[in-house]
């Protein structure tokens, strides 16, 4: 019987995560370099999103935009993301992140370096597997330095 991780919030299992992981990349780039094991296990943390989204739009009951903006609320748990909606109708979701724990938390484990793929690069596999009509673009975030970050979710035809 799997454990009901809805109790945990998302920043939580990003930390925990991060402490199990961590120590295991940073042995493994020191073994290989840095390029051979983040290759490796970035598919791996896109394929957990992936299976998250669609997980998802099960929980939700349904794989719109309008109940992935309903689902938003798991990620901004616990003060988690500041978020500033620009524009949220049926077929778009854009807002922006202007403060991140997740950033601030990666920092605090001195892993920012690590944040970006722990993190960020769900981003896009997470909306795929929930709905793979909808389009993720970000050009900057918070982790990799920006001021804030920039979603835009586009439901295509």
């Amino acid at each position: 019987m799997a454990a009901d991780l809805s109790k945990v919030s998302i920043l939580a299992r990003r930390e925990i995560e991060a402490r199990i992981l961590s120590p295991v990349l940073k042995a493994f780039i020191k073994e290989y370099g840095e390029e051979r094991p983040l290759k490796i296990v970035e598919p791996i943390i896109q394929s957990l999103a992936r299976e998250a989204g669609a997980q998802l739009a099960q929980f939700l009951g349904e794989n719109t935009l309008e109940a992935f903006a309903r689902g938003l609320s798991l990620w901004t748990r616990e003060d988690a993301l500041q978020i500033e909606i620009l524009e949220q109708h049926q077929k778009r979701f854009i807002f922006k992140v202007l403060r991140c724990r997740y950033a601030e938390m990666y920092k605090e484990l001195g892993i920012p370096e690590f944040g970006h793929l722990l993190s960020c690069s769900r981003d896009a596999a997470l909306i795929a597997g929930m709905n793979p009509n909808i389009k993720f673009t970000r050009t900057q975030t918070i982790m990799q330095g920006a001021p804030f970050c920039d979603f835009c979710y586009e439901l295509q035809d």
